[in-house]
């Protein structure tokens, strides 16, 4: 597992970019770069149970391990989704669970600094690298409008 770091500079304030991460309908849109059709289904308390989906409910189960609205949101992976059966037990899960996944909001009045780190295994390193560039260039585009 190794830990990799996105960031990206938003002519938005702190409070927008929150929302465009975390609100169902702009969750879908920045998300859709990762998997059409992707949802998320929390409480969004700490320590609450995420389920990330794609458009055919397969996907992750996390926990949110942090949050602090406006300035970080921490999720920790412990499982998988693969039609509608949670797994958080098998080897192959096991492999990966823990895996941490943070976003980071920094900067104040109009602009932001959005900064994300991951725990990627390097199976997905290259696809990571290549998709959430791309994601976060749409988190800046959907923050920035109005």
């Amino acid at each position: 597992m190794e830990k990799v770091t996105f960031n990206i500079a938003i002519d938005a304030p702190r409070e927008k970019v929150w929302d465009t991460l975390w609100n169902e309908s702009s969750y879908s849109e920045w998300t859709a770069v990762f998997s059409e059709g992707s949802k998320v289904e929390t409480n969004w308390q700490k320590g609450g149970k995420v389920l990330f989906l794609d458009g055919k409910g397969h996907g992750m189960v996390s926990t949110i391990a942090e949050k602090i609205p406006n300035e970080y949101m921490s999720f920790r992976h412990i499982g998988e989704v693969k039609d509608g059966v949670e797994d958080t037990t098998s080897e192959r899960v096991k492999e990966w669970a823990g895996a941490m996944e943070n976003y980071t909001l920094k900067g104040e009045g109009g602009r932001t600094e959005l900064i994300v780190d991951l725990d990627i295994e390097d199976a997905h390193k290259e696809q990571f690298e290549k998709m959430f560039p791309q994601a976060l260039n749409k988190v800046k585009q959907l923050a920035e409008q109005n």
